[in-house]
């Protein structure tokens, strides 16, 4: 396990650029932390790394957004609207979980159950106004 501490968001940006370097395609990342702790922003650079040349928000009212073009394709969840277990489970998680992408999983930790054993966790925790503590496990 190994924290990383981010002083602002193009901090958080660039820590998701160089998670980026260790993800390949069926990878799962379940993301867990309170609203504005920067998980979007981690995604931001991620995406950015990818080459996917799309421009990243949260899918809070869409659920999923999917981010083609780069070197392989994303798959954006936001579980924070989800309300039960059969919600989550129409959006086919299965056939994102363990395709040809990368699924990025925002607020994993309301349906943990349904992350794939291979799941790689990262939490953000917001420390102060500026300052966020992201562990990935």
């Amino acid at each position: 396990m190994a924290t990383f501490i981010s002083n602002s968001v193009e901090e958080t940006e660039s820590f998701g650029r160089q998670f980026a370097g260790n993800v390949q395609s069926g990878d799962v990342l379940a993301l867990t932390g309170e609203l504005g702790s920067g998980k979007t922003q981690f995604i931001k650079g991620l995406c950015a790394a990818l080459d996917c040349g799309a421009t990243v928000t949260s899918p809070t009212f869409t659920l999923i957004h999917e981010y083609s073009g780069g070197r392989l394709p994303i798959y954006h969840f936001d579980f924070f609207r989800i309300q039960d277990r059969k919600d989550a489970e129409r959006l086919g998680l299965d056939e994102y979980f363990f395709g040809d992408g990368l699924s990025v999983v925002e607020w994993a930790d309301r349906f943990p159950d349904l992350m794939p054993k291979h799941a790689r966790w990262i939490s953000f925790e917001t420390k102060s106004e500026t300052c966020r503590a992201i562990t990935a496990k």
